[in-house]
């Protein structure tokens, strides 16, 4: 998937990666409701987060950057399916809990930010183009930041976007996605130099999963009490969720026919356009005020069913995809 040495355990765990994940959360929330006190976690959810990043950045082959850019039209694809057609279809699902706007606030946030982690796996599970969609990673997270409440603003409403505490979401992406990015593409920088910072860089990659798992054991138990109270609410994005990677899939297929894509490229971009950034806006929920209090479980439910749905995609989109 990387440029790193081959490695028989690494490949193992990213081929087992979605039910490893899966225990994680289940081993998270089971921690979260028999320890009263695992609330206090939510303290070290933004360095784990940041953390993971760093792991998954190590992996971007930033010497290769130049080339995966000169690739515009599967960026583009990619560009146009995240920030044009998600967000079509995430305020039009949200309608369903339009209710309560902790819901639309949580479900908005995490529906409108495309992952740029664990997607990467999955892709090259589907036999998708994962090089070039790991290529194009920091281009989605940069452009992300940017048009991240702007289009808050266009889909939730002011009254969300006045809720937001503008200085926590630019601090949420500065240190726990804009630092990591920078300090990843030095180790690399320096590693072309020192073949020694190379090869623990490229051991560090082979971690990816595991430190993935060992976040969401952490965010799963910190959340896990609240997610319980607020269960009766919470079903109610399930279709939400559903039906958004089920369009998502839809709109992914047609939009990479339009840009006569390969195969391998449209697997990425379907798979771009489901999979969502709940990691790295969490923090941006858990700091909304307590009008909005719903908004916090709300992203932690989509990485639970988001993580469902890519495991059937795996197997399920190479015959939704495949050459003619």
């Amino acid at each position: 998937m990387t440029d790193r040495e081959p490695s028989s355990l690494a490949d193992r765990l990213e081929r087992h990666q979605a039910p490893i994940l899966l225990g994680a959360v289940a081993l998270g929330f089971a921690l979260g409701v028999a320890w009263p006190g695992a609330h206090a976690l939510e303290t070290i959810v933004d360095s784990a987060i940041a953390l993971m990043l760093l792991v998954t950045f190590l992996g971007v082959p930033f010497g290769a950057l130049v080339e995966g850019l000169r690739h515009w039209r599967l960026l583009a694809t990619l560009l146009v399916t995240s920030f044009v057609v998600a967000p079509v279809v995430a305020f039009a699902l949200t309608r369903l809990v339009s209710h309560d706007a902790g819901l639309v606030a949580g479900a908005l946030l995490v529906l409108l930010a495309p992952c740029v982690d664990y997607v990467v796996v999955f892709t090259a599970l589907a036999r998708g183009a994962h090089a070039g969609l790991l290529a194009a990673t920091p281009v989605l997270m940069v452009v992300q930041v940017v048009l991240l409440p702007p289009l808050l603003g266009i889909t939730a409403g002011q009254e969300v976007v006045a809720a937001l505490d503008v200085g926590r979401l630019a601090a949420a992406f500065g240190l726990l996605v804009l630092l990591p990015l920078a300090i990843a593409a030095a180790i690399r920088l320096v590693g072309r130099r020192a073949p020694v910072v190379d090869r623990a860089a490229s051991r560090a990659v082979g971690t990816v999963v595991p430190v993935t798992a060992l976040v969401l054991v952490v965010v799963a138990a910190s959340q896990a009490r609240r997610i319980l109270a607020s269960a009766d609410d919470l079903v109610a994005l399930v279709p939400v969720y559903v039906g958004f990677a089920a369009l998502m899939v839809a709109a992914g297929i047609l939009v990479s026919r339009v840009a006569r894509l390969g195969v391998a490229d449209a697997r990425a971009v379907v798979l771009s356009g489901v999979a969502r950034n709940s990691l790295v806006v969490l923090p941006v929920a858990l700091a909304l005020p307590p009008a909005l209090a719903l908004a916090a479980p709300a992203v932690v439910a989509q990485t639970v069913v988001e993580l469902v749905v890519l495991v059937v995609l795996v197997r399920l989109l190479p015959r939704l995809v495949c050459e003619r």
